[in-house]
């Protein structure tokens, strides 16, 4: 099994350097939001750098991965699906859609309690909207994150080949809906009745309150418009809009040292979903 993982674990690799890559200079020849609010470099260094770290602390703290999760619970037939005999197909399908609205969830939840906030909030606090703010997140947050996937792929016993699709989907998706790439209204109007785009998304990045606590998904967009947070667009339109949080606009804030801090830093403010302002 380790043989097998090792090879997935790589082709993950490959994926998101191919996609990350391709993302970056679309971005370069097509942007959406031509004048950026502070040097690329310095958000850039940190942005990437979080993700080395996010990955150390995930092997450090966490005993396996969702996929280690996946092929543990089809050996010792651990959860639903493995229970219960259903098509492969339909597992595959059932693990994407599952996982995908866990995601969702989870992302809400993140918006709704305080202490989740915290750790958010750090990736909400990015003064820009590109291709690395969908990989800069709080190493608390991914490992919050990772520990959530894992029990439910044990419960819902989902296939491995599906958790690897996922995985590979979920961080394509995360660097599709951040960037800051300019598509056509039409292709966009097309795109977000399937997927999340990057115009959906980057309401969700707003510094209105009733903004950020919008446009939740990562994947699918059938998750905010069923569950009703869905915002078409932003109140300012997505060239004047302001990107970021209230609470941390000062330019050190991008340092990856006070990126890491952020979490312990102030109190929680009405970001938090349940303290929203109700404008509409």
């Amino acid at each position: 099994m380790d043989e097998i993982l090792n090879e997935w674990i790589q082709l993950r690799i490959a994926f998101f350097l191919g996609i990350f890559l391709l993302i970056a200079l679309c971005e370069f020849f097509f942007p959406k939001r031509a004048k950026a609010n502070v040097p690329q470099k310095t958000r850039w260094i940190s942005n990437l750098s979080i993700v080395i770290i996010d990955n150390f602390f995930m092997r450090l703290i966490l005993p396996l991965f969702a996929i280690e999760m996946a092929f543990l619970a089809e050996n010792w037939k651990w959860g639903i699906f493995n229970r219960y005999e259903i098509p492969y197909a339909l597992n595959l399908i059932l693990t994407i859609i599952i996982l995908d609205l866990i995601i969702y969830l989870q992302h809400v939840m993140f918006h709704v309690v305080p202490f989740f906030w915290r750790a958010h909030r750090m990736h909400h606090a990015d003064l820009d909207f590109d291709v690395t703010t969908g990989i800069r997140f709080h190493p608390i947050e991914v490992i919050i994150s990772m520990g959530i996937k894992i029990g439910v792929v044990a419960l819902i016993g989902a296939t491995p080949i599906g958790v690897l699709i996922f995985e590979i989907l979920l961080n394509a998706t995360s660097m599709f809906t951040h960037s800051n790439l300019n598509l056509p209204i039409s292709v966009d109007r097309v795109l977000r009745s399937i997927i999340v785009t990057p115009d959906m998304h980057r309401v969700h990045h707003s510094i209105k309150e009733h903004e950020t606590n919008r446009n939740f998904g990562f994947s699918f967009s059938i998750w905010d418009r069923l569950f009703g947070t869905y915002l078409n667009q932003p109140s300012e339109g997505h060239l004047k809009m302001t990107i970021g949080i209230k609470d941390f606009r000062h330019p050190k804030y991008l340092r990856l040292d006070w990126l890491l801090l952020i979490p312990f830093i102030g109190k929680i403010t009405n970001y938090t979903r349940k303290n929203r302002e109700k404008k509409e």
